[in-house]
């Protein structure tokens, strides 16, 4: 990859950009080696114009908006990473809210709250973007994404957008169409309820409050680590093998709560990796049951390249 050239193109072009960016610092897992670039975009416009550089250069990228599911390699990632996070625009219109895909889902759920919208206070604690919520369908205390999504905006690899409306998601637990398509999500559109904002605040002031309580939110981690199988819970499955404390150099499962691994310091990418390969095997001998991880692998040496 021709950095000075590239480099020189995203600078031409007004854009936010740094080399050899370490990964740690864009991840909750507080984890991962340099990109070799790293671009922050803050508009759709904007992303247009690195996806078409990028397309020009033949760079591989991936993007990510606030690192909240991911495990980036220790060895970094080849090519470029695109950052939305700067992308947080947030509209209200009536019961509906237009939503720039890199805001936080807290900001988002914060909107809802201060229009007086209700729906959303399931939202409130589970960390990342709003638009890599609605890739996972994220979900907590009975509600999820799907429940309340309406339409999103898309950009394709070469720079064409697209609507994307609810019928089209295949919206399922932790699964949606933008896992296996080639899109990025630009922004989204909700659809609300009016309610009562003292109600809905403390309902929100509830579930953070059992959020603090449960999970061990005063570590760096990726959030919930496993998928949970059908017919169990995969925390239940862990503390049931006593697993919990399980260690792998920094990487810890939770003493909290068995579904998290947290990084207790300086965990690496690769004891987290073999932290869940030992739960995994530990849990399928005793259960029959292959816990299928919710973190995202990516870098180098997971081969995740685009």
């Amino acid at each position: 990859m021709n950095s000075e050239a590239i480099s020189c193109r995203l600078r031409e072009n007004g854009i936010s950009f740094c080399c050899n960016e370490p990964m740690w610092k864009h991840t909750t897992f507080h984890i991962g080696g340099n990109a070799d670039v790293f671009v922050s975009v803050a508009s759709a416009e904007e992303l247009k114009k690195v996806l078409a550089i990028f397309a020009t250069e033949k760079i591989p990228y991936y993007c990510i908006g606030r690192g909240s599911n991911i495990l980036v390699a220790d060895e970094g990632i080849a090519g470029a990473v695109i950052s939305l996070a700067e992308m947080k625009e947030i509209s209200v219109m009536g019961t509906r809210i237009r939503c720039d895909a890199g805001s936080s889902l807290a900001a988002l759920c914060t909107a809802a709250r201060d229009a007086g919208l209700a729906g959303l206070e399931f939202g409130y604690g589970i960390p990342g973007s709003v638009g890599g919520a609605l890739v996972m369908n994220a979900g907590a205390y009975g509600g999820e994404i799907k429940d309340i999504i309406v339409s999103a905006e898309v950009l394709n690899a070469d720079g064409t957008e697209k609507t994307v409306a609810k019928e089209e998601m295949m919206l399922g637990y932790r699964q949606s169409v933008f896992q296996g398509k080639p899109w990025i999500i630009t922004a989204v559109t909700v659809e609300l309820k009016p309610g009562n904002r003292d109600e809905i605040s403390a309902k929100m002031e509830e579930l953070m409050n059992r959020r603090k309580a449960k999970q061990p939110l005063e570590y760096p981690s990726a959030g919930s680590t496993f998928r949970r199988p059908e017919g169990y819970f995969a925390g239940a499955l862990i503390e049931k093998n006593g697993l919990k404390g399980l260690a792998v150099g920094d990487a810890e499962v939770s003493r909290k709560h068995a579904g998290f691994v947290i990084n207790k310091g300086h965990a690496t990418a690769e004891d987290v990796q073999t932290l869940i390969r030992k739960i995994q095997d530990t849990v399928y001998k005793a259960d029959g049951v292959l816990l299928q991880p919710e973190v995202i692998f990516i870098g180098e040496k997971h081969g995740e390249k685009r």
